[in-house]
């Protein structure tokens, strides 16, 4: 089965040393970057196929993503330069715990929705499965447009996974707002799947089990919270799987450790047609490639050309 990721890519600029601000920052080296961008690539170099809806500027970094994208095998057919923006860039520094932290120029979201505009439902129609975070939540026109895309999925028996993937600067630092769009797309989704802090924002529910549980009462039929160094859960109706503690690393970066994780999940579903209990069988997989994420400065190699190490 074909997973269509709707979203955006941007340029991650990163620091590759820990750094406690953007103003001790020296040197800054490129990777492809976007929550889309990476589980897109990550799961093509699980042998998936997957197809990318969305776009960047039509200009030198566009044509870069485009490139990197491409050779880690991802299907572009929906994926477009819009003449009429430029590719957004995010200044990327890590703290000495490897936290990052993103000073982002340009929208993504609007190269995106110019990209797809007027394709994104035949693009639905077309695949097996959409994938889909809360960024394209954020903004009115993108915001419609992902829930039409949603809808049409749902009603054409697509599976819909759901990561919401939370950056509260997008929601004008309204917890609420976000809380109330991710909580709209947790009805009827094949897979809901968010860290601690994005499981509490939207249950209100501090205990990763509650907070399960409550996606579960709300419609999701599969619910993944990940718990950092704590590792993960799986929660569905008479499915309980754990990966307590997460594997061991040594943590460099956890740039996009999260988008590795559910790139991992993505690929097992689709290669086995959306099978339920292939998500018990790729969890710990998943987990053990965030880890070795984490060893990385970016979320995936280096060379975006040769499959995660």
């Amino acid at each position: 089965m074909r997973t269509l990721c709707f979203g955006d890519a941007i340029v991650d600029l990163i620091c590759r040393r820990p750094v406690a601000s953007l103003d001790e920052a020296d040197a800054f080296v490129p990777a492809p970057g976007g929550v889309i961008a990476n589980v897109a690539a990550t799961a093509a170099r699980q042998g998936a196929a997957v197809s990318f809806a969305g776009g960047a500027g039509d200009d030198r970094w566009g044509r870069w993503l485009h490139e990197r994208l491409d050779a880690s095998g991802v299907d572009l057919r929906w994926f477009d330069l819009a003449e009429e923006h430029s590719t957004a860039v995010a200044f990327t520094t890590v703290d000495e715990q490897g936290e990052p932290t993103w000073d982002l120029y340009g929208d993504g979201v609007a190269a995106s929705v110019a990209a797809v505009d007027g394709l994104l439902l035949g693009a639905v129609e077309a695949t097996d499965a959409l994938l889909f975070t809360s960024n394209t939540l954020s903004d009115q026109l993108a915001g419609e447009l992902t829930m039409e895309a949603r809808g049409h999925a749902l009603q054409l028996g697509r599976p819909v996974v759901f990561d919401p993937s939370v950056r509260l600067h997008r929601w004008r630092n309204s917890p609420g707002a976000a809380a109330a769009a991710c909580n709209a797309c947790v009805a009827d989704a094949f897979l809901v799947k968010c860290n601690a802090a994005e499981a509490r924002l939207m249950t209100g529910e501090s205990n990763p089990e509650a907070a399960a549980a409550s996606m579960l009462a709300g419609g999701a039929k599969h619910a993944i919270i990940t718990l950092g160094s704590g590792g993960a859960i799986l929660r569905a109706r008479g499915m309980r799987i754990d990966v307590r503690p997460a594997p061991a690393a040594r943590v460099v970066s956890t740039i996009g450790a999260g988008d590795v994780f559910l790139g991992v999940i993505v690929a097992q579903l689709g290669l086995t047609d959306y099978y339920p209990s292939a998500l018990a069988a790729a969890l710990p997989a998943a987990a053990e490639q965030a880890a070795r994420a984490c060893e990385r400065w970016g979320a995936l190699d280096d060379g975006w050309g040769r499959g995660i190490r």
